[in-house]
């Protein structure tokens, strides 16, 4: 994967940032989020999508379709829990 301009790296921000998102099978360095959904937090200048798997860490993964495929919101409200990590606008756990 090239790095992306910095048009191409917003372009990708605005198309990726907060959706909800699984890893497509066939990556065996991506194997440990088979089957979970995930949230994407944004997207870095070096294409790679900062994605909150609710487990208390991000993980960057190449923000393309052939890594990530979407989830609708109705599929994903049952398969993630938006309150396990810090990666909200408020989260609950702070004072």
């Amino acid at each position: 994967m090239r790095f992306p301009t910095y048009n191409e790296a917003e372009a990708l921000k605005r198309a990726w940032t907060d959706k909800f998102v699984r890893v497509k099978p066939g990556y065996t360095e991506y194997e440990r989020f088979a089957n979970k959904v995930g949230r994407v937090v944004t997207v870095n200048y070096g294409g790679r999508a900062l994605v909150d798997f609710a487990d208390g860490a991000w993980y960057d993964i190449p923000a393309t379709d052939t890594y990530l495929e979407v989830v609708p919101d109705a599929d994903a409200k049952d398969k993630f829990d938006a309150t396990a990590s810090s990666a909200q606008k408020l989260p609950g756990r702070q004072g």
